[in-house]
């Protein structure tokens, strides 16, 4: 296998993260640019997962600050302000963890989530054929009856008051991940005097669903594949498998396509790592 080149792996990264002290994240308006250059980041960097954060892109390459006054934590803001706004598509999405997606790139998500028709009757399915938990159902309904609600009255109307508090934490993060809820707003309740406020994607972003509708299985991934490529510039198929949480089938019938279009390149090494990894194929000679 031909070796990667390190150096200029590390000064892509580099580039794409915004680690350069003079490319840094300073505003509300560098970050939404930010979202949308990459196509989709994570909120917090995630241990274990190569992708750009809002953190890095704002703070550096530093683990998250427990201070609260750290000036990094300026991006808690810019997300909060972001709620409900359409600057960006936020939720837990990718392993479940805080996802930032473009505008532009969140059909293409759309389109490989478990939402195929109705939200009134989607969820149902789902329900029955054991894809969405008796709490997920609960909390789902409340919202398709009350409309936005926080998590302290979304527990009270979703009957989960006496439930465990996994369960009923697990159900906001199934609905989410299947872009089936997302936060719209911050609500001064609970102990702590704020809480998200849900709603139902499809009712919150009736355009979402037509947009994904002409996009095909194949289509998106490809598309949520290269963008990932371009933001991490060589990965070994493993790492979108678990980013992604597709089959390892249906990554490498991504992948191959991918080298077959002359957009990756295989069959490459990494000095600190075993294994096949592929690179965009402008990182190849």
């Amino acid at each position: 296998m031909r070796p990667l080149d390190i150096q200029r792996l590390t000064a892509h990264r580099a580039e794409a993260y915004r680690l350069r002290a003079g490319s840094r994240l300073i505003s509300a308006e560098d970050a939404r640019a930010f979202v949308n250059e990459r196509g989709f980041i994570y909120f917090w960097p995630v241990k274990g997962i190569e992708l750009p954060s809002l953190w890095t892109a704002v703070a550096g390459d530093r683990p998250v600050a427990d201070e609260h006054d750290d000036p990094g934590h300026i991006s808690w803001g810019w997300k909060d302000e972001s709620l409900g706004k359409r600057w960006w598509y936020y939720a837990k999405i990718l392993r479940r963890k805080a996802t930032l997606i473009s505008m532009e790139v969140a059909p293409y998500f759309y389109a490989l989530s478990e939402n195929f028709g109705s939200p009134e009757e989607d969820y149902l399915v789902a329900y029955e054929e054991g894809r969405l938990t008796q709490a997920a159902k609960q909390v789902y309904e409340a919202l398709l009856d009350k409309g936005p609600l926080d998590t302290i009255s979304l527990r009270k109307e979703a009957r989960l008051m006496n439930a465990k508090e996994s369960a009923f934490h697990r159900a906001l993060e199934d609905l989410q991940a299947d872009f089936k809820i997302l936060p719209v707003g911050i609500a001064e309740a609970g102990a702590w005097r704020y809480a998200y406020r849900y709603e139902i994607t499809a009712r919150h972003l009736p355009e979402l669903p037509e947009q994904a509708r002409p996009i095909g299985e194949a289509q998106a991934r490809r598309r949520l594949v290269e963008l990932y490529f371009r933001s991490v510039g060589a990965a070994q198929a493993r790492e979108v498998t678990r980013l992604f949480g597709w089959p390892p089938e249906l990554v490498w019938r991504t992948l191959d396509r991918m080298v077959e279009a002359g957009l990756l390149v295989r069959g490459l090494s990494h000095p600190q790592a075993d294994g096949e990894w592929l690179a965009l194929a402008e990182f190849v000679e």
